[in-house]
């Protein structure tokens, strides 16, 4: 093993871990707002990326395709926590996880009778080739998914740290029930998470669809992904959910190409283990809070 090596494995972890982290952070986004752990988010993101793919095959360039698609991934998600979740917020967990199960096969369902199940080739944004460095190559692909990611990320920070509007979110966060009593209108606050939440994740898909073919099982292995990262890093936490997705996704590469037992064929096997060995020495995560019960 060469420095060069495990230096293009690692840059290589933190190309695919930018993608968990965009799904995870949705994850994260729906669950700090509402408490609801949504299963359906990697469809969500996966039939963005076939509007994405409409847009383009319509004749729409890629970067004008992008701003649309995202636009209405943010209304449908605004749309699904108005007629979907708030009818059941407030109802036990078992009845919002079998909703959001049960939205997780309805989208995958629609996706499919609109465009078959057959593999589509999704158009790569990024130019071919790569960067080189001291003996380590970097494609241009893999510098473009961390560029978009990271610019939605610090959109995301401005957002929530700067503006009115990020004011209240996280104010709903934190105490609802006082948001609301110093005038906070929680219900339109909790519908500009889910759309925000459907925002970052169709970024993700967008992004993974030139990288695993585009249909609609393409989401699955990342969502299992981008659960490991956000389990990882902390369910309540925004940070942790990016941390925990490059943390994912450098596990992941170097337990690949260099435990020979796993290779590429069990690589799957490594969110599961992160997932376990979180939950049983750090169940509240990396950056997450340890819940506490006053008696």
């Amino acid at each position: 093993m060469t420095v060069a090596g495990f230096l293009q494995q690692v840059i290589e972890g933190i190309g695919a871990g930018a993608l968990y982290a965009g799904l995870a952070l949705a994850l994260v986004l729906i669950y700090r707002f509402t408490g609801i752990v949504n299963f359906a988010q990697g469809e969500l993101a996966m039939f963005s990326a076939f509007l994405a793919w409409q847009c383009t095959e319509a004749g729409l360039p890629f970067w004008v395709a992008l701003p649309v698609t995202l636009a209405v991934s943010f209304v449908a998600g605004m749309l699904i926590e108005r007629v979907v979740i708030r009818p059941v917020e407030g109802g036990s967990e078992l009845t919002v996880v079998i909703v959001t199960v049960g939205l997780f096969f309805a989208v995958h369902a629609a996706a499919g009778w609109i465009w078959s199940y057959q593999v589509k080739a999704f158009p790569n944004p990024f130019p071919d080739g790569a960067f080189r460095a001291g003996g380590v190559t970097v494609g241009w692909g893999s510098l473009g998914v961390i560029a978009v990611v990271s610019i939605v990320m610090a959109c995301l920070y401005v957002l929530f740290r700067y503006t009115g509007i990020g004011l209240a979110m996280r104010a709903v966060a934190c105490n609802p029930q006082s948001a609301e009593l110093v005038g906070i209108r929680v219900g339109a606050v909790l519908g500009l998470g889910w759309g925000l939440a459907a925002l970052v994740g169709a970024v993700s898909g967008v992004l993974s669809a030139p990288l695993l073919f585009l249909e609609p099982n393409m989401m699955a292995g990342v969502l299992i992904y981008a659960f490991a990262a956000a389990t990882l890093g902390g369910f309540d936490s925004p940070v942790g959910a990016v941390v925990g997705g490059l943390i994912v996704g450098v596990a992941e590469t170097l337990t690949g190409a260099y435990v020979d037992v796993i290779g590429t064929e069990l690589k799957i096997g490594v969110p599961l283990a992160i997932i376990l060995a979180v939950l049983l020495m750090r169940p509240q995560g990396l950056f997450g809070r340890a819940a506490v019960e006053r008696v």
